[in-house]
């Protein structure tokens, strides 16, 4: 697989086991990733590290919602790249825009500087910019390595055309282009079709299945939080499944 990038996101230490055993090679660490995904805890990071040997890549992301920062999230985050950095993160995974849906050149600046050279993947907030070229070579310009993205539909496989100009626009742009990381909505029945038509060579995806709780008296009277998700569900990455799409990358 070495022509290829498997990288899978998770939000705990049992995902994260899982998906070095399945065949990845690169996680995205984050919490909560069932709305999205927002900033890993230190210690979370720490445990992570402490279990798995290949690169983790932090995502930097202050709350649920849009990109567009408050003054204090954006100290916020370069508080938290500095952490991070300092906690020996293999990458950075972040992304501001500004109300106008444009790259925030100037946010993102001093966030690079913040990361001193460590790699930075710009996230899915990419999908939602109003010009992706444009912002492709902003990135480029800022230093950018990775950008992660579905193509700006909701899932890859709709934005598959979109993905295919992208990953040529990488491919014949030889200059520290930025790596197109194809992800949102892959799996195992849509990646033979995504990657033969887009030319990829890299993948995010989460792998996760639902893994009932171990508890045997349940309150179901009571909900901690949104009242669309079960408090006795937990997700995590299934390590058969990721071992699935490894082995197809391998097979390619």
């Amino acid at each position: 697989m070495e022509k290829f990038t498997l990288e899978i996101c998770v939000d705990s230490v049992e995902s994260a086991i899982n998906a070095q055993k399945g065949g990845a090679n690169r996680l995205e660490l984050c919490s909560n990733l069932i709305i999205g995904g927002t900033t890993p805890t230190k210690s979370l990071f720490e445990e992570v590290k402490k279990n798995v040997d290949i690169p983790v890549n932090v995502l930097i992301r202050p709350r649920f919602g849009d990109f567009l920062y408050s003054p204090y999230e954006s100290d916020i985050i370069k508080n938290e790249v500095e952490m991070f950095k300092k906690l020996g993160a293999d990458g950075i995974v972040v992304g501001v825009l500004t109300e106008n849906g444009e790259i925030d050149t100037v946010n993102m600046k001093k966030i690079i500087e913040k990361s001193e050279n460590i790699p930075i993947t710009f996230h899915r907030a990419f999908d939602v910019c109003k010009d992706p070229v444009k912002a492709y070579y902003e990135l480029k310009e800022l230093g950018v390595k990775i950008i992660l993205t579905s193509g700006q539909e909701e899932n890859c496989l709709k934005g598959k055309k979109n993905l295919k100009k992208l990953v040529t626009l990488s491919n014949n742009d030889k200059n520290n282009s930025p790596e197109i990381l194809i992800g949102g909505g892959l799996n195992i029945n849509n990646i033979s079709e995504i990657a033969k038509y887009t030319k990829g060579t890299s993948f995010h995806f989460s792998a996760k299945k639902i893994k009932k709780s171990k508890m045997i008296y349940k309150n179901e009277n009571v909900n901690m939080g949104l009242k669309e998700f079960s408090e006795f569900e937990i997700i995590e990455t299934d390590m058969k499944l990721v071992r699935e799409m490894s082995a197809y990358l391998k097979s390619i």
